[in-house]
């Protein structure tokens, strides 16, 4: 199980230490989130390309500085109970996350920076067995995966393909699990990847009754802004952890 756009988004201001640690509180065994660079190489916990929408500020997060963004407001927007949130590194999440929890990092820049700055990070803090880098990017993944083997990465797409395991082959190196949209993934395609030795998550999931589905043709896990709605439905009998890959 796990969910998207920053910790238990439907509950708290995603992409904030209160969403990941509502996440944590409610069971999640593993949590997604997304990661940019600031001006000065930090890698931040943001999902947008621009502060605006999730912030009480503006302006491209690649062009402002950490220290500029730590001044933002990134709670309030969601909720007044939630005013004084900040955006957090991913070392600070790393911090706050137990490593017995899972972490899926959506790569959201196509910056070749990152690869070496979150690999290095990864190893700093022995994560490599529970990280798994996703990314709509798919160059971007192959450089990081032809530069950092051991690390698992997970291929996301929005498409109805004809065949995911020809993807899966076609990309050459080892992919750990793919990441399709919900609603464009077939039963057989499922048994097909699982049998090919990848896991499973589609996105974003939050009707119960579409997670009853997923869940009865076989994914490795969900994700959902609703964790706790998903912890009801499964039961900890059949969530899946990312070490249990």
């Amino acid at each position: 199980m796990s969910s998207p756009t920053g910790g238990a988004a439907g509950q708290a201001p995603e992409n904030t230490p209160a969403a990941f640690r509502l996440a944590v509180e409610q069971g999640c065994d593993m949590i997604e989130l997304d990661v940019q660079l600031s001006a000065d190489e930090e890698i931040v916990v943001c999902h947008d390309f621009e502060a605006d929408r999730t912030t009480n500020g503006s302006g491209l997060i690649r062009e402002t500085t950490l220290e500029e963004l730590r001044r933002l407001d990134a709670g309030a927007w969601f909720s007044p109970e939630y005013a004084g949130e900040r955006i957090p590194t991913l070392r600070e999440v790393f911090d706050l996350v137990p490593s017995s929890v899972g972490i899926n990092i959506e790569l959201k820049c196509s910056d070749n920076r990152i690869i070496h700055l979150l690999s290095s990070l990864i190893r700093e803090y022995g994560r490599t067995e529970s990280v798994v880098i996703s990314s709509f990017d798919h160059r971007l993944l192959h450089r990081l995966k032809t530069a950092s083997p051991d690390l698992r990465i997970g291929l996301l797409y929005s498409a109805n393909l004809l065949d995911p395991v020809k993807l899966v082959r076609d990309f050459g190196l080892d992919v750990y699990s793919m990441h399709p949209h919900f609603a464009l993934i077939e039963p057989e395609d499922i048994a097909a990847l699982r049998a090919n030795g990848q896991q499973v998550y589609p996105w974003t999931v939050n009707d119960p009754e579409a997670m009853k589905r997923l869940l009865a043709r076989g994914v490795s896990g969900i994700i959902t802004d609703y964790p706790d709605r998903l912890r009801r439905l499964a039961g900890s009998s059949i969530e899946r952890s990312l070490q249990d890959g």
